[in-house]
């Protein structure tokens, strides 16, 4: 929903999404595909991802290797590499290891380089003054995961939960990732209420779950403060 929303706010399609992922890593190339979604009749935008399987296990000096290489401004580096830093430190705490030993295994580091690299590139060249975010939502429930079943929210997310405004959601399952939390905390979010602002984007964003009478979406808006 991140990646898609800011897409949706930089007015960017599909054929300029390829060429960034192309340059940040050529093995995400045509995995990112902007689309309509329905949910209850009502029209939003969605982000399809198709990630080929790979059986790399990388651990993060490997993931900043790739990042060094990509064709990604320095400011979006900088953000990528802060966010893995996140990431590495809530997965090292939750297992007990040093963030530089913790592995992103096979298609997860594929989908950790995709959501995290994009998102800050596309972030940086938005560039807003601030990012103001709602309390989070969090679920109950458990999650199937590659360590078994687990109660949501998942150890790496309570890791990085200390200090993060939060909401109940009226359903049962994951709502919020540590990439998520980890994007947020490098971005340096605000959490809040709507800001006083003239809105000159907005649009609604769905997610891939669906939760049984709770919509799983997102509303991004982009404007100007008249503060």
């Amino acid at each position: 929903m991140f990646l898609c929303g800011l897409m949706c706010m930089l007015g960017m399609n599909n054929e300029e999404a390829d060429s960034v992922l192309n340059g940040i890593f050529s093995e995400l190339k045509g995995s990112v595909h902007l689309e309509d979604k329905f949910v209850g009749g009502i029209r939003g935008s969605f982000c399809r991802v198709e990630l080929p399987h790979e059986h790399e296990h990388r651990r993060l000096s490997d993931v900043r290797a790739i990042i060094e290489k990509a064709q990604m401004s320095d400011k979006a580096k900088e953000l990528a590499l802060k966010t893995f830093g996140f990431v590495a430190e809530a997965e090292g705490k939750v297992h007990g290891m040093a963030p530089e030993e913790v592995t992103f295994h096979e298609v997860g580091a594929l989908d950790s380089i995709l959501d995290i690299c994009f998102n800050c590139e596309l972030f940086t060249r938005l560039n807003p003054d601030r990012l103001i975010v709602s309390p989070l939502p969090i679920a109950d429930g458990h999650i199937h995961c590659a360590h078994g079943v687990i109660p949501s929210p998942a150890p790496a997310v309570q890791a990085l939960l200390v200090g993060i405004p939060v909401r109940s959601f009226g359903a049962e399952g994951e709502t919020v990732t540590p990439t998520g939390i980890a994007l947020l905390k490098a971005f340096s979010a605000e959490f809040g209420p709507w800001p006083q602002m003239v809105i000159e984007k907005i649009e609604t964003v769905y997610g891939t779950h669906v939760y049984e009478g709770v919509p799983n979406g997102a509303t991004f808006a982009l404007g100007k403060s008249f503060e």
